[in-house]
């Protein structure tokens, strides 16, 4: 694979919805050669019909998947751009009521499903001459939360893990991207994180103006995979202006 092949061609996980299905749709919007990775094959093929994007199904915390994944991307031409969006939150109960499960999964596809990953595709990337890891975190991994701890503590592992990636591949001139979001109205995550709880997901943005969308959250990761490749956006921290802090939320009319 010379200097330039692929330039510009991601893999985006966790595009069956939210801020994964927003960015294949931002990165094909600039002529991106996209492929979409998430479990829900019904989803990718649709967003797949839409975009143009080539849809793979898979589950990033399966080996065999990832394997798979990673043949299937060789096979068309590899990729320069690397950007783990799969993940989410299970739970919010204080340590005391917790469950392990729920820590389990979320250690599960945050952290171990994004180095699993990672760690597939980073000889594709140094090889590329101009690799990019992005890794979506969150506000959560920068500072805890009542309710928040395992979500906290996923997110504070994926946090680490992309600054230790970071110094460990500048070498090799990949470049690795931290976007921290703080509060985002998407379809799925809060519901997810709340057992299916329609009433208990719309309270967390009740009365919240203008919550970040999906959208915002992709121009930005569109921005910083985009930039010339010198310059390496390492942590981008984005809330909406109610959110100066994620204890703070200003909510009106409530």
């Amino acid at each position: 694979m010379s200097e330039v092949a692929n330039k510009n061609a991601a893999l985006v996980t966790g595009a069956s919805t939210g801020i994964g299905e927003a960015t294949v749709r931002a990165l094909r919007q600039e002529g991106w050669t996209v492929f979409a990775v998430a479990r829900r094959e019904e989803r990718l093929a649709a967003l797949e019909a839409e975009t143009g994007a080539v849809g793979i199904p898979a589950d990033i915390t399966e080996d065999a998947d990832v394997e798979r994944l990673l043949a299937d991307v060789t096979a068309a031409g590899g990729i320069s751009t690397l950007v783990n969006i799969a993940g989410g939150a299970r739970g919010a109960d204080p340590i005391a009521q917790t469950r392990t499960g729920d820590w389990e999964w979320m250690y599960r596809v945050n952290v171990i499903g994004t180095m699993k990953l990672t760690r597939a595709f980073l000889p594709m990337l140094r090889e590329n001459g101009e690799g990019t890891v992005l890794n979506l975190t969150s506000t959560a991994g920068l500072a805890a939360y009542e309710g928040g701890a395992g979500y906290n503590a996923a997110k504070f592992a994926q946090h680490a893990m992309t600054a230790a990636l970071r110094l460990e591949e500048a070498e090799h001139n990949v470049r690795v991207i931290e976007v921290a979001p703080g509060l985002v109205h998407t379809e799925e995550f809060a519901l997810n994180r709340l057992g299916g709880n329609q009433e208990a997901a719309a309270k967390i943005y009740q009365g919240v103006e203008k919550p970040l969308t999906a959208g915002d959250v992709a121009d930005v990761i569109r921005y910083a995979v985009t930039a010339p490749h010198h310059v390496n956006l390492d942590q981008i921290v984005i809330r909406p202006v109610a959110q100066p802090a994620n204890h703070k939320l200003i909510r009106k009319n409530v």
